[in-house]
């Protein structure tokens, strides 16, 4: 079954909480309000997932474990710009000023109704300026790539990369048709290690998105220049 425009779409929306519990409702709940949503148990997770994906919103439980709510918003103002929803179990007034100071577009104290959470996410994102031009979408088969949300859509799921995978499919999207030598892609993907480091890199891209990895239609080698991205 085919992603629907629609769902490529909507807006995606990550619920940091260290309750499975819970996110795994959130997730539920606002998937069924046409919500594209993906989880993250921690900070850590969180910035593993943002490191490939640009999400439209974030849903961030305040007191986690290690790295809390407040330190992880403080740490993204200064990074990125994407709206922040903090849920916090405490309703004081000083902790809703700190959350909303650092950064915070808004502050949901537990429990709550899931309707109201709903509510107050489309009323930020109403608030989020639309970029002017969005980036044409790249079609790979039954796959599809944005380049301006740096994700890849497949045909029931957001497909998952790593940051080295995101990077190097960046850069062959942004040269799509022509050839990249591994010393350039090495170079601008960011990858460590030496040249052989791009062609594993390549391998694992393929398995995410070609029909038939070992005859690749999409990314394929060019012999004695690098690796070309050749969308539909």
């Amino acid at each position: 079954m085919l992603v629907s425009a629609a769902m490529e779409e909507a807006p995606h929306i990550l619920v940091v909480d260290d309750d499975r519990r819970l996110r795994d409702l959130l997730q539920r709940f606002l998937s069924e309000h046409d919500f594209r949503v993906s989880t993250a148990r921690d900070a850590s997770d969180a910035r593993r997932q943002m490191a490939s994906i640009t999400f439209d919103l974030l849903v961030l439980d305040v007191m986690m474990p290690g790295e809390s709510g407040f330190d992880l918003t403080r740490s993204l103002r200064g990074v990125v710009d994407v709206p922040i929803l903090l849920l916090t179990a405490r309703a004081e007034a000083e902790d809703r000023i700190t959350g909303l100071e650092l950064g915070a577009d808004d502050y949901l104290v537990k429990p709550f109704e899931p309707r109201e959470l709903v509510a107050r996410i489309r009323t930020i994102l109403r608030r989020v300026p639309a970029t002017s031009e969005p980036a044409s979408l790249i079609r790979l088969g039954d796959y599809s790539y944005n380049p301006d949300r740096l994700e890849l859509v497949g045909p029931d799921r957001t497909v998952r990369l790593t940051s080295a995978e995101a990077r190097l499919l960046r850069t062959l999207a942004g040269n799509a048709g022509t050839p990249v030598s591994r010393e350039a892609l090495k170079q601008r993907s960011q990858l460590g290690g030496n040249l052989r480091a791009v062609d594993v890199q390549v391998t694992r891209l393929r398995r995410k998105f070609e029909p038939d990895p070992k005859v690749p239609r999409y990314l394929q080698t060019i012999r004695g220049q690098g690796y070309v991205l050749w969308p539909d």
